[in-house]
């Protein structure tokens, strides 16, 4: 394999400087469907083989390594097998940058007091609804997420539930967050290019890569764009499925989902002597 080059002339540029001054990068990631394959029950997600390894050998090269997921960071930590040291320097922003895990520290805040309102009231609105066999709530503690991926008709599943989920959501003060067979009731105020943003800051980062799958990327992906205005070389990548199609739309590069991200990763990691 060699290092892929991106189709656009802004991704291009990024990646020139990342291999000219890799002290001054970061590589931010997604989790699920970008490290993780995506699986029928999330509870079950793991990191790609490899995937822990190549961070770790990217991590003494760059400037930071971060995740930017929606999970909690803990549990991220403890799928993606990153706990111990395993990625020295890693950075987790879960819960869309509310948490943050570094060090081996975790930081938490506590929750709006719409989640506990969301939590109440969203079983009786599926059982209303008659939401289909398969429909199930994943409980974040910060969020609350609807999945249909076991459903019969997953797509469908979505269309019935988004316009009451949207309600709920919009009576008990949150965000929604769709998603691949998913639809999130998440805390607002905070999404993946507001934490993206302010990791690039706090590490004086002049160029970024961001990898990552879902709706919830775009945010990053838009925040990468911003930042290319600030002087920050940007290069968004995107971890291709065919379940979601925007960003690949948008995305400088395109991979075959997880295992293609850690192919890139391997393939970075020898470019740059590592």
């Amino acid at each position: 394999m060699t290092l892929p080059r991106p189709r656009t002339p802004e991704g291009a540029a990024a990646l020139d400087r990342l291999l000219a001054d890799p002290s001054g990068a970061v590589l931010a990631f997604d989790f699920d469907g970008t490290l993780a394959p995506i699986v029928p029950d999330p509870r079950d997600a793991r990191a790609y083989p490899g995937a822990a390894a190549v961070l770790a050998r990217l991590s003494p090269l760059v400037g930071g390594i971060a995740i930017v997921t929606g999970r909690p960071a803990a549990v991220a930590v403890e799928y993606g097998g990153f706990d111990g040291g395993a990625v020295p320097g890693l950075t987790v922003l879960g819960q869309y940058g509310r948490e943050r895990w570094a060090d081996g520290r975790l930081t938490v805040p506590e929750p709006p007091p719409g989640v506990a309102a969301a939590r109440a009231e969203l079983p009786r609105l599926l059982e209303r609804l008659a939401a289909p066999q398969g429909t199930w709530i994943e409980d974040k503690e910060h969020a609350l997420a609807v999945h249909t991926r076991r459903t019969a008709d997953p797509d469908g599943a979505l269309d019935l539930l988004r316009e009451p989920l949207a309600g709920l959501a919009g009576r008990a003060g949150l965000a929604l967050e769709p998603g691949r067979m998913v639809i999130e009731l998440r805390p607002p105020g905070m999404d993946k290019g507001v934490a993206l943003t302010g990791l690039v800051a706090e590490r004086g980062a002049t160029s970024l890569l961001y990898a990552g799958d879902d709706l919830g990327d775009l945010a990053a992906f838009d925040a990468v764009r911003e930042l290319r205005d600030t002087g920050v070389a940007g290069l968004t990548v995107c971890s291709g499925s065919d379940e979601v199609a925007e960003l690949a739309d948008r995305a400088d590069l395109v991979v075959d989902g997880p295992a293609g991200v850690v192919g890139l990763l391997t393939e970075l990691a020898a470019a740059l002597g590592g």
